[in-house]
């Protein structure tokens, strides 16, 4: 456990990589999109949303081989909880987040689909007692998910394709690396500091688990969201929190499956408002076919009773 003079160090460190990261991170993500002939979206989807779970990736799968059920999977639920109340919400209210056709029809419903089979999965005990059946399966899930989105990003490529620079290309890369490098580093130092501060009062590890831990592993997807928000690229905002979704249930809840039974039922009900959650972001999306600044406001308010409910029931 950090000092707290270390700790205070630690996050304003964290602060300044999160911000550079993020911000070569939107850049090269953007550029490389351009070049390749494949939107931006796509490679929000995949590359951006794998590089900014690493820290969700890092704590639950962690907490998993430590026989820690409760982070683990409350690491999850508030993180994805997160990415859609506090991150879409934080980067609507920035600037109006202009939904591009490919998330209304592609990227939302495997989203829900994926949430809807977590819960399932939780309720019939495929995270417990058969907890190697159901992360065998998230797994399966999760490779058929990247095979589909390569896919996609091919077919994009042989319509858009033009003779790109190399050399451009490979700078534009290296920063996409040097991005999530700095994003990662910069949550891992913040989350650091929460855990440091947060054991001053004592607080219950599933609660920590599901507000500040999992805040500080989101605080990646909400620095690069707004980031990108801010210079109106919209598909990176949202697209780097839908994949994170799937990336978070899927790939990380598998693998923390296969080393532990995750006992999800306790946390059933956090499940069931993640699933919610998600639900009711269809009819957002839909309206418009953009998440206006008054219902980024609106998530936000609801991320708030959600921690309230947290905290005090």
């Amino acid at each position: 456990m950090l000092t707290i003079e270390l700790a205070i160090i630690a996050f304003i460190f964290g602060v300044g990589f999160l911000y550079k990261g993020s911000d070569i991170l939107v850049e090269g993500t953007s550029k490389t999109a351009a070049q390749l002939g494949v939107s931006s979206l796509i490679i929000s989807v995949v590359v951006v949303a794998f590089g900014t779970s690493a820290p969700e990736f890092a704590i639950s799968v962690g907490a998993a081989a430590q026989s820690h059920a409760d982070i683990s999977v409350g690491n999850i639920v508030g993180s994805c909880i997160a990415n859609l109340l506090l991150i879409i919400g934080i980067s609507a209210v920035i600037r109006p987040l202009k939904i591009h056709r490919g998330i209304i029809k592609r990227e939302m419903p495997i989203v829900a689909i994926v949430t809807a089979i977590f819960l399932l999965f939780s309720y019939v005990g495929l995270l417990d007692r058969y907890h190697y059946i159901g992360g065998m399966l998230f797994l399966l899930f999760f490779v058929v998910f990247i095979v589909y989105f390569i896919k996609c990003a091919q077919k994009e490529r042989k319509q858009n394709f033009k003779k790109i620079s190399e050399g451009n290309t490979v700078k534009n890369v290296i920063y996409i690396v040097l991005g999530i490098g700095g994003v990662v580093l910069g949550a891992w130092l913040l989350i650091e500091s929460a855990l440091a501060f947060a054991g001053l009062f004592g607080i219950p590890k599933i609660i920590i688990s599901l507000s500040m831990v999992a805040i500080g592993t989101s605080l990646p997807e909400l620095v690069v969201s707004a980031v990108a928000s801010y210079k109106k690229e919209s598909d990176i905002a949202v697209g780097n929190v839908l994949g994170s979704n799937v990336f978070n249930i899927l790939l990380v809840l598998g693998i923390s499956a296969l080393l532990i039974p995750l006992k999800t039922i306790p946390s059933i009900d956090h499940i069931i408002i993640l699933t919610v959650i998600t639900f009711i972001m269809f009819p957002i999306v839909f309206s418009g076919e953009k998440v206006t600044r008054i219902e980024g406001a609106f998530l936000l308010i609801i991320y708030s009773i959600f921690i309230y409910y947290l905290f005090f029931f």
